[in-house]
């Protein structure tokens, strides 16, 4: 059962942006406006916290989650993901969220292939939360798809950068 304990200050950080990141990933690929966003947000941190009531969720899912409810991992998460995109180039966000995830993936693989597995999951399936939140291209939260082809292709980036199935 991995957990904080387990990796170095800087890897637990990436560690904890990843779920954010997982969200945000898919976020990018296609903008829905600010309802939208609001309710892609809320769909992403709903789907990170399910992992506290999952008795099944992975232990490294868990540690996390704990981690993000405490005022200092809600810190460190928060500066991390402002030293990792600070000054980026907005066109290339997504590129970076899908970068990190795959840092991420190789070092759970590495130090936690227990939990890996679980963990992985758990990320792609905050993705897919994300992306099924909003429709897209209706009118006034009308009509239009519930999830795009953008989004349906980054879910499967994320996947094959944490190398899960698709």
């Amino acid at each position: 059962m991995a957990g904080k304990a387990d990796f170095t200050a800087d890897e637990w950080s990436k560690i904890l942006t990843a779920p954010v990141l997982a969200g945000m990933a898919v976020t990018l690929a296609e903008p829905s406006g600010l309802f939208g966003m609001i309710k892609e947000g809320f769909a992403s941190g709903h789907a990170l916290l399910e992992a506290r009531n999952d008795p099944g969720a992975a232990a490294l899912a868990k540690a996390v989650v704990a981690d993000i409810e405490t005022s200092e991992g809600r810190t460190a998460s928060r500066q991390a993901l402002e030293a990792e995109f600070t000054g980026a180039d907005p066109g290339a966000l997504k590129a970076r969220a899908l970068s990190t995830l795959a840092e991420v993936g190789a070092l759970v693989d590495a130090k936690a292939p227990q939990d890996a597995p679980g963990f992985k999951d758990w990320l792609k399936h905050i993705a897919e939360k994300t992306a099924e939140a909003s429709s897209e291209g209706g009118f006034l939260g009308f009509g239009g798809v519930r999830v795009t082809e953008a989004e349906k292709a980054t879910v499967s980036e994320i996947a094959s950068a944490l190398k899960l199935p698709a």
